[in-house]
């Protein structure tokens, strides 16, 4: 099961990252309003996508072993790329901006969790072709606790966030919390650029 903690690291170093999705679930949490639906939908989509990514991704391993060698650098590349991003960002560290309360309904606000979920194109490649990429240089076994591993992050991390977003809010606020988050995802991303670029 040693697979199961990349997975577990990668897919925390990829989700923590601030984005609009995040900032979204934080901003129910601090509002009390349809906070588990929210969870619920943000844990779903990801883990569909991550587990729809490994089995593409091993499917194209089998039948077009280039492809894979092709994506394989393709993601050293982007894990590189990743990891510059958040250093910069960490030189210029921004604290988590909750913004104002929603006050819709449950269905309007589950369709908004989905829209802020699905329409940014970077979580496909990150969770789908990122994450299948880096499961696949695990064998065909190995990829799939990697999966598991990347997917109690997601479960770990949206819950967290949507249940104790009261209590992180003061903390996430913080530009210096933020400077040591991003630069501990630019040290992950590189040491996963180097593996990837060894063969995993």
């Amino acid at each position: 099961m040693l697979p199961f903690f990349p997975g577990l690291l990668t897919g925390l170093s990829l989700i923590v990252a601030i984005g609009a999705q995040n900032a979204f679930v934080l901003r129910q949490g601090l509002t009390g309003r349809h906070v588990p639906p929210v969870i619920l939908t943000c844990i779903a989509v990801d883990v569909t996508l991550i587990l729809v990514g490994v089995a593409g991704i091993g499917t194209i391993a089998e039948r077009a072993p280039l492809v894979l060698d092709l994506l394989r650098w393709g993601g050293v590349a982007y894990l590189t790329w990743f990891a510059v991003r958040s250093f910069r960002a960490a030189a210029s560290p921004t604290g988590l901006d909750a913004g104002r309360a929603s006050s819709a309904g449950r269905r309007s606000v589950i369709t908004a969790t989905l829209a802020v979920s699905l329409l940014n194109p970077h979580v496909y490649l990150d969770t789908m072709v990122m994450l299948g990429t880096i499961a696949n240089q695990h064998g065909p076994v190995g990829r799939w606790a990697f999966a598991a591993g990347a997917c109690v992050a997601s479960v770990s991390w949206f819950t967290a966030l949507g249940l104790g977003a009261r209590k992180l809010s003061g903390r996430l606020s913080r530009p210096s919390t933020w400077r040591w988050i991003d630069a501990s995802i630019g040290v992950v991303m590189l040491g996963l650029a180097a593996m990837l670029a060894l063969g995993g």
